[in-house]
């Protein structure tokens, strides 16, 4: 029985499927808070009576700065008290600020809620460190990238769900929405998910421990410069996401057809994400993530020269921007299981201080990118290929400057509380 090993939980073990299928639901909550509000912004700015109707961005950035925060304490809580308890806390804290949230009267009572929504939409960060507790090295590989694929796939569908509800219902019950997915995510947990911190790795939370457990994150090489990988990588992403409306509108005259090449882009994404989850345990994420980092780069120096040269057209631009998002596909989850590996012993906060640093890191590379913006594609492609050549440093730092090298991980410690294996 799991809960007889870890001794935290009565809960049953459970099917591998389910136990990706949760994972991913968990991360959900945190993804799905965001483009899904998109659509509701002019008109909660309307309702609220808020003169300039750009402040509604406030209601996404006071989110974002909720989870951003939040990564920092719900990893550590989670090393000190379980991982099953703290995920069960955020999502009841969650499914209360979303709530409170969709019920506020007055603009700052909003941005008050949705930050507190963001702190505890953070609390999802803990499922990385699930991950970790159960799998190792290619294994764990293999699970992030079909976890991943939910983070690629909710801002296709999520604007458009958005839509939809505006359309039967008043905006106030997109907010009810969250609280019921969460809801359901909540019960689900509680019924299913066993504790997977082994009791001896629990940490007590005192200055010292925090500090050790800290520096073995940020001293560890590979755990350091594999988060940094990861997060210009991520900031390339953001740099796109804040300028494609701007590039269809500006430099291409189509705006309409924004959403359909944002979610043609996307989908080539979650396809590479997908294949990288059936061929890594055999193949090997540091080969997979090398060479896609290579063709990436490669992808974004093409681009950056047809922009150079002032020659690109929306043909040219949709297959590079989908080629290049492919590659991300093959790099990003590969490079978050990397950077875990090595922080086994202390998971939560490894988990918290990582998507911290590339959640905020990100961001800001993000947006020094689409400051750039002057009319052209020039600077979304310059920006993607420096972000490409700057991930490649951080790896071969890794790597001790040798890319491809095979690495044997331990199997996967996930058998006492998963049934039938990863098969």
């Amino acid at each position: 029985m799991a809960s007889e090993r870890f001794g935290a939980s009565t809960t049953p073990a459970i099917g591998f499927r389910e136990f990706v299928a949760m994972a991913a639901a968990l991360m959900a909550t945190q993804a799905i808070a965001v483009d899904t509000m998109l659509p509701a912004l002019p008109i909660i700015a309307a309702a609220l009576g808020l003169r300039d109707a750009n402040h509604a961005q406030w209601i996404v950035t006071a989110y974002l700065t909720g989870v951003g925060s939040g990564q920092l304490f719900w990893g550590l809580l989670s090393d000190r008290y379980g991982r099953r308890s703290v995920l069960l806390i955020g999502l009841a804290v969650y499914v209360l600020s979303a709530v409170l949230s969709g019920l506020s009267s007055s603009f700052p009572t909003l941005l008050a809620w949705r930050f507190a929504h963001g702190l505890a939409a953070a609390s999802a960060v803990v499922s990385r460190s699930v991950i970790r507790d159960l799998f190792s090295g290619r294994h764990m590989a293999r699970v992030m990238s079909l976890t991943f694929i939910v983070f690629l796939m909710v801002p296709v569908i999520a604007p458009s769900l958005g839509q939809l509800i505006l359309l039967l219902a008043p905006w106030r019950s997109i907010f009810l929405m969250f609280a019921g997915f969460a809801s359901l995510v909540l019960v689900w947990t509680l019924l299913r998910l066993p504790e997977t911190l082994h009791p001896e790795y629990r940490m007590t939370l005192t200055a010292s421990h925090i500090l050790r457990a800290t520096g073995l994150v940020l001293g560890n090489r590979t755990s350091l410069c594999y988060t940094l990988a990861l997060t210009v990588m991520f900031g390339s992403i953001l740099a796109y996401v804040g300028m494609v409306q701007q590039i269809f509108q500006d430099v291409f005259q189509r705006p309409g057809l924004m959403p359909s090449v944002f979610a043609v882009c996307a989908g080539s994404m979650g396809i590479t994400a997908f294949l990288n989850s059936r061929i890594v345990e055999r193949i090997g994420m540091r080969r997979i993530s090398h060479m896609g980092l290579l063709i990436f780069i490669g992808i974004t120096g093409v681009h950056l020269l047809i922009a150079v040269r002032g020659v690109e057209s929306l043909a040219s631009f949709v297959i590079l921007q989908a080629a290049t998002m492919a590659c991300i596909g093959l790099t990003a989850s590969n490079f978050g299981a990397m950077a875990m590996e090595p922080v086994g012993s202390v998971a939560g906060i490894g988990a918290s201080l990582q998507g911290f640093i590339s959640t905020f890191g990100g961001a800001v590379v993000g947006a020094l990118i689409g400051r750039r913006f002057n009319g052209s594609t020039l600077p979304l492609a310059g920006g993607a290929f420096t972000c490409g050549l700057a991930s490649l440093g951080f790896v071969l730092l890794a790597e001790h400057w040798r890319l491809f090298r095979p690495h044997h991980a331990a199997a996967p410690a996930a058998a006492a509380v998963i049934e039938h294996g990863p098969g």
